[in-house]
This record gives structure tokens, sequence and C-alpha cells, in this order.
């Protein structure tokens, strides 16, 4: 009895099981429309993608035209089979400076043409794993910098190793800073004196991308906080040579892609920067960390760009008795600025020309002593706010003449104005 009750129970389970391994051609064809459907539906949506490109408008160069962070240029060896890839660019600066200060005493400025940078790119791809890219700038017609050099090994399809010089992945400015890709004849106060632009260390780290976002996280030899000044951290920057790198920071990017044309992301560092000094016997950290936000939207024609950034620092009384800075000339603890920016091309409905005219405007704010150290005093010299208004003409995508008027105020009156005009390229 207990034998025939487990047949009449197998049987039927083992009917199932038969039935359910065996497909028919109707479930065979249903698979199949499944897979097709799919398919085409990945097709609709990237065409959907590339039409919504098209509806930008005339955007001349944007910065999905670069590659893992760099600009067109800069990344130009990504974009090659295999082999030696060359690229650059450069800028020429006229500065003419107002004779007098906001307050009307004399600027004391001497007016002058630079030949600001001319840079060479060379790369090598090894593989489709494999590269080196290397920048050498030449600053002012006579100083030689290295500016980045680097390896990049792919770990998976959205996912590489970099190890080399590399440039900090803060801002909108440091990682691209090719002069037709951007409006103003002088990148953004905020982006020299807070994010201390170009800024490279030595270092290692990783990065990605998907369809949606892009990220960079390095760690690399800290900024040198003997070298900081009231000023902001410019000076602390090491730039490879011979970097003391008794610290290490840690710097990290991330980035919204997803929508044609806009950039949308932010970025922090964080580091100890006393580089082993040390006062009355203890070793100084001097932390500095540093956050932005920042936005870029090219379309129809509107070039659109914001961005905020903000920086603290530790041990400020300590460095500054390690530099010898005292009263109003002392390190800040806080220190923050902003700016917001729109251009408008002229000539984006012009179908037989690939110039571009694009006036601009560009407003920002920036404070290195929005807080100092007990017993040492702000100094409003350092609060300035400065308004550009200018233009960018472009004959062709590669080549930018740009020009502009700087007002420039400060909370002791101290502002001078000027005029600039900059001829730049890329190839």
């Amino acid at each position: 009895m207990t034998s025939s009750i487990r047949t009449s129970l197998i049987v039927p389970v083992l009917f199932m099981l038969l039935v359910s391994a065996v497909k028919t051609p109707e479930i065979v064809a249903q698979q199949a429309d499944s897979v097709r459907i799919a398919e085409l539906e990945r097709n609709v949506e990237a065409l959907a993608r590339e039409l919504e490109r098209m509806d930008l408008g005339d955007v001349v160069v944007d910065l999905d035209s670069g590659e893992k962070g760099f600009g067109p240029a800069a990344s130009r060896v990504y974009k090659i089979e295999s082999g030696l890839s060359i690229g650059g660019y450069g800028e020429f600066l006229y500065e003419n400076y107002a004779g007098k200060k906001q307050d009307g005493s004399a600027s004391g400025k001497t007016d002058q043409f630079d030949a600001l940078r001319a840079i060479l790119y060379t790369g090598y791809k090894f593989n489709d794993r494999l590269l080196f890219n290397s920048e050498i700038e030449v600053e002012h017609a006579k100083e030689i910098y290295l500016e980045f050099a680097y390896i990049d090994y792919m770990l998976t399809d959205n996912v590489g190793m970099r190890a080399g010089m590399l440039l900090a992945p803060l801002g909108l400015t440091n990682e691209l800073h090719e002069p037709p890709i951007f409006l103003g004849t002088e990148r953004p106060l905020t982006e020299n004196k807070i994010i201390p632009t170009t800024w490279r260390e030595n270092g290692i780290g990783l990065f990605g991308e998907t369809e949606t976002t892009s990220w960079r996280i390095y760690t690399m030899n800290s900024l040198n906080g003997a070298k900081f000044s009231s000023s902001g951290l410019r000076g602390g920057r090491q730039k490879g040579a011979k970097a003391k790198a008794e610290n290490f920071g840690i710097a990290a990017r991330w980035d919204y892609i997803a929508t044609p044309g806009l950039l949308l992301g932010a970025s922090m560092y964080t580091g100890n920067t006393g580089q082993g000094a040390e006062l009355n016997g203890s070793e100084v950290g001097g932390r500095v960390t540093i956050w932005d936000l920042h936005m870029d939207y090219k379309v129809n024609g509107f070039d659109l760009r914001a961005l905020w950034a903000h920086a603290s620092v530790k041990d400020v009384d300590k460095l500054n008795q390690l530099i010898g800075l005292a009263g109003s000339s002392g390190i800040g603890e806080a220190m923050g600025g902003w700016f917001v920016q729109a251009g408008y091309d002229l000539l984006r409905t012009k179908q037989d020309t690939e110039s571009a005219f694009i006036p601009y405007v560009r407003h920002e704010r920036v404070n290195t002593h929005q807080a100092v150290a007990s017993g040492y005093s702000a100094s409003a010299s350092k609060d300035l706010t400065a308004i550009s208004l200018g233009f960018a003409w472009k004959p062709a995508t590669q080549v930018v003449f740009k020009g502009d008027y700087q007002m420039h105020e400060t909370g002791t009156s101290s502002g001078i104005n000027q005029i600039n005009f900059v001829v730049g390229w890329l190839y």
C-alpha cells in the first residue's frame, strides 16, 4: 500500500519536470521574440540619446568631446587604436590694468603681454587596456613643467587604475583647462585660490564611468602647508618636484553625465599638510579639507557654468608660527568662493559655419579669510568680488579669441579693474 502511494506521487512529479524541461516551438518562438524586443528597445534608446544630442544646437566644444576626465586635446591618446598620439594647446594673454584702485589711489600695476602657455601632449597606447599620457608645459616662454604624466590600466571595461603625476580631480577647470573649452580670459579666482588650479601631485588611484555617472578617487602626496599664505592654498602645491610625502591626501570626484550637455557633480580633498614639521616638540598636522559643487550645461547655444567651493585648514596657529605670519597676514582657517557664468552663441542658428561668437558674463566672490585663528585678524582685502563682461569668438572649433573687462572690488576698496585679451588654441 505504501509503495503504490509513493509511485502515484513520483510519476506525476517526474512528468511535470519532463514537460517543463522540454521547450515547445511556441515557447522557443516567444523567447526569441523577447530577445528581439529587448534589442530593439536598446537600439531605440541609443537613437533617442543621439537625437537628443543633435537637438542641443551647435555646441562648439563640449565636455563630451573629452575622455576619462580630460579635455579634447589631452585625451587624444584614448581615441586611437594603438601607438603614438600628439596634441597640444596654448594661449597668449594681454592684461591692461586701470591706473587707479577702487579707492582712487594709484594702482602701481604695469600692463603686460605674456606668452602664457604652450603645451605638448604626448601619449602612447600599448593595447586596448594599457596607455601612457603626458603634458609638458612651457609657461611665460621660459619655464618648463611636467603638468601630468601617468599610466592607465583598464581593470574592466568600466574601471581603470591610474598612477603617476595626476591632476587633482576637483572643480571645473583643473582637469579641463584648454582655452577653447571654457569662457573667460583667465581661470576663475575660486579655482585659483581655493582649488589651487592647476594642481597636480604624484599618486595612484581608480577611475570609472557608466552611461550615467563618472568618478575618480586618488591618493596623492599632500600639499605643503608651510607654503600657504593669507591669499589661499595655491602656494602649497608641490608639482611633483621632490615632493615631500610625509603626508598623503585623498581626492575624489563624482559626476552625473546622463543628460547630454550637462555635467553635474561634487568633489573633495582631505589630507594633513604639515609634512613632518614640528613645533615645540609636537608634529604639526595642518589638515586641509576642500569641497566643491559644480555644474556645466551647454544646450541650444547657451553656455552655463557655476561652482561653489569651501576649504578649511586645521592647526593654523602652528602653521602661521612655522612660516612667521602674524596679524592679518595669517592663513585663514576657513576660505571659500563661488561663481556663476552665462554665455550665448549668437551664431548658433547659422547652418553654413562652424564659427561661434559668445558674449558672456561671470560674477564671482572669493574670501580667503572667512575665518581666522584666535589671535589673528581677518583682512577685508581678502574678500574679493569680481564681475567680468566679455566675449569669445571661435573662427573654428579649435581656436578662440577672447576679451573681457573685469571689475574688482574688495572690502578695503583696493580692487583694480582690468581689460584682458587672449588668443588660444588646441589640436
